[in-house]
């Protein structure tokens, strides 16, 4: 017992796997270390961002053309938002034919499009995680119906099918899909959550942009 134990161990598994299964199971071993390192790339990222606008937005609600303009200044994603928010108000302010809601509708196009190229560097490797998600468990598949076919081939050259015969093949090749799933799993949660928590953020920087935008605007009236 023990010694079949023994035989099972991942290492073990690993080192009778085919050269096929080998290479399956490393693509996925690389897949899921750059998965993670993406994981806390983007926790970091997105948990700065949401502290970011929370300040942001309580310097909006005092309605201080000089307050936005201090923290347009800070190096994040959203005081970039806010920064060509008031790039664009200056600019606005030597065209005095403009309407007040003309400069506000220029001033919000501003932030929205800086907005816009923000999110996509904020989204930038979840497509990875996304894809890994999907096709995870079926690499894994792949390298688990190639070591069947491998172990019922050596069934066949030993003409024994015990169960010592067979366990150690089938579970080499059931490793495979259990590497799979330990790829894809962490990355399909950790896509969905990121998706949702950057959909907040990009509908709380809406409402601001809305805030800001009026301030702005009224700033060389």
């Amino acid at each position: 017992m023990n010694e079949a134990a023994a035989s099972l161990n991942v290492l073990t598994l690993f080192t009778n796997a085919d050269i096929v299964v080998k290479l399956d199971l490393l693509l996925l071993l690389a897949a899921s270390i750059w998965s993670w390192a993406v994981i806390v790339e983007k926790l970091v990222r997105v948990r700065a961002a949401r502290r970011s606008i929370g300040v942001h937005e309580e310097r909006a609600a005092a309605r201080s053309v000089d307050a936005l303009r201090d923290v347009s200044a800070a190096e994040d994603p959203l005081g970039q938002v806010l920064q060509a928010g008031v790039e664009e108000s200056a600019v606005s302010i030597s065209a005095n034919f403009e309407s007040l809601g003309e400069r506000r509708d220029r001033i919000e196009r501003a932030m929205r499009l800086a907005l816009g190229g923000e999110m996509r560097r904020l989204e930038t490797n979840l497509p990875f995680l996304a894809t890994l998600g999907s096709a995870g468990p079926f690499i894994g598949l792949f390298g688990t119906v190639w070591g069947i076919m491998r172990s019922f081939v050596g069934i066949a050259a030993a003409q024994n099918t015990s169960l010592g015969v067979v366990a150690p093949g089938i579970a080499e090749a059931l490793f495979a899909t259990a590497m799979g799933l330990a790829a894809a799993i962490p990355a399909v949660v950790a896509y969905n959550k990121f998706i949702v928590d950057l959909g907040r953020l990009a509908g709380r920087t809406q409402a601001l942009i809305g805030r800001s935008g009026s301030v702005l605007a009224r700033a060389g009236t």
